[in-house]
């Protein structure tokens, strides 16, 4: 059943949505001004609302000081034994025009013979507790002042005295619509002044636009020297266009890079396959197709990195569980060498592994074999004679530390040989036989779970690559 007012109240919500809609549809400068400008409006209206009552206490507070004189000054002939009717006869003019006197006694029945009171019985108690009034009437406002007597037989007497208010009304008017008109020029004034100061505050803003527009890359917008806020945006401007810079010549050096790691498997595929069809030899085919398989498992490596690199750009993970470091890194030994497992033989270097107590790391199953393998690939293929996994706790965090004996890695090459298709002098010659791929995969895939990866001189005289990554405690 729709209660009554249901409609009225989805009625009234669409139109406080459309018109949060529209508010937030209008620009910056016109918001501001806007709301400076009914802020102003609203305050000094509320100013020349006090204002005017200010005008009308001022003009009531003087008419009170003079019907006080004049009510003293009556009350104090009462006291030396004037009749009541002789005082309502005298004449007391003041800045308000002729100030009427009545005399009645304390239960507001008229003593000075001049008819009936002109204010009501209410307003003659406020009278009698000394408050002063303003009576209404067709002739306009009158202000009423009372003060009690005390005549010569002891008896009291309330002296009321009164005095027209002659354009009180006039001026409060005049002083309302004046003060209201003057409110709102200078709310007007308030409100262009917000507009052009607006205008001119941000008119950097739009330089600062226009320019990051047609800036050519490697180029940066000018810094102003004012340390503002136009200065921190344009400092951070300017490192967005740096990253931007950054990120699209290591798109085109990896785009470069990776077209030129995948034509050399082809080619290699396909002149090989070209030789076997134009010279047909069956003594050769089996080399040839050894060859072929061969390069065929290159090329299918290599965009299986380019695959998880992908992946792991885009943030394409699974979500971080328990994974036991121990278990992962004695399997991926056995994928290494499945004859061997962590023996050592004369097939390549001896591999161990020490893992003084169970740890897991924070990361998914897959992510942490493609590390190992490929840390551990990275070691076999330059160590002399051993590889020495690590796994310790440290913390929030687990290390995992791979050493080679062999030769290691210069200082100066130890950070960029993170990056993708960085090979050494060595690798680049054809000797390691990798594509620059493996230790850029294992940094992306680390540092994507919170971790770290640092390549360091190994105890063994070759290079130690350490792994970080948070336990899966200090995650939950």
């Amino acid at each position: 059943m729709i209660r009554p007012g249901s409609r009225v109240l989805r009625g009234g919500s669409r139109a406080v949505r459309w018109l949060a809609g529209w508010w937030m549809r209008r620009g910056l400068r016109t918001r501001i001004t806007v709301t400076v400008g009914g802020v102003a409006m609203v305050a000094l209206g509320a100013l020349a609302w006090v204002a005017t009552g200010l005008i009308g206490v001022t003009i009531t507070g003087a008419v009170d000081a003079e019907l006080a004189t004049a009510a003293a000054t009556v009350a104090s002939k009462l006291a030396a034994g004037v009749h009541e009717t002789g005082v309502t006869d005298e004449s007391v003019s003041g800045i308000s025009g002729q100030v009427a006197i009545r005399v009645t006694d304390t239960a507001g029945t008229p003593l000075d013979d001049d008819g009936p009171l002109p204010i009501d019985n209410a307003q003659l108690r406020l009278l009698a507790a000394g408050e002063p009034v303003t009576a209404f009437s067709s002739d306009g406002p009158t202000r009423w002042l009372g003060v009690v007597a005390t005549v010569p037989d002891g008896s009291p007497r309330l002296v009321l005295v009164g005095a027209n208010l002659i354009g009180f009304a006039a001026v409060l008017r005049r002083g309302a619509a004046g003060l209201t008109l003057a409110a709102l020029l200078a709310g007007l004034g308030v409100t262009l002044a917000a507009w052009t100061a607006v205008r001119l505050a941000l008119l950097p803003v739009d330089r600062m636009r226009a320019a990051a527009v047609t800036l050519p890359p490697g180029q940066r917008l000018p810094v102003p020297a004012a340390a503002d806020e136009l200065h921190a945006l344009a400092v951070e401007l300017n490192e967005l266009l740096a990253r931007r810079d950054n990120a699209s010549a290591r798109l085109e050096r990896f785009t470069g890079d990776a077209a030129h790691e995948l034509r050399s498997p082809v080619a290699s595929i396909r002149a090989q396959a070209e030789v076997a069809v134009l010279h047909p030899d069956p003594l050769l085919v089996e080399e040839t197709l050894r060859s072929v398989a061969s390069e065929a498992a290159r090329l299918s490596d290599l965009l299986s990195d380019l695959l998880a690199l992908a992946r792991a750009d885009a943030g394409a993970r699974p979500p971080a569980s328990e994974v036991d470091l121990a278990a992962e890194a004695r399997a991926a030994l056995l994928r290494a060498d499945p004859e061997r497992g962590n023996g050592g033989g004369p097939a390549g270097p001896a591999m161990t592994l020490s893992v003084p107590v169970p740890i897991c790391a924070a990361a998914s199953p897959g992510e942490v074999a493609l590390v190992l393998d490929n840390l551990v690939s990275n070691a076999r293929r330059y160590a002399k004679s051993r590889v020495r996994i690590s796994v310790l706790p440290a913390g929030r965090t687990v290390r995992l530390m791979v050493d080679d004996d062999g030769p290691g890695v210069p200082e100066a090459d130890r950070e960029r040989v993170f990056d993708r298709f960085t090979r050494l002098e060595a690798g680049r010659g054809g000797v390691s036989g990798g594509a620059g791929l493996g230790l850029a995969l294992v940094h992306a895939l680390v540092v994507g779970r919170g971790g770290t990866v640092r390549m360091t001189a190994s105890p063994c005289g070759g290079a130690r690559v350490e792994v970080r990554w948070p336990t899966f405690q200090a995650v939950e």
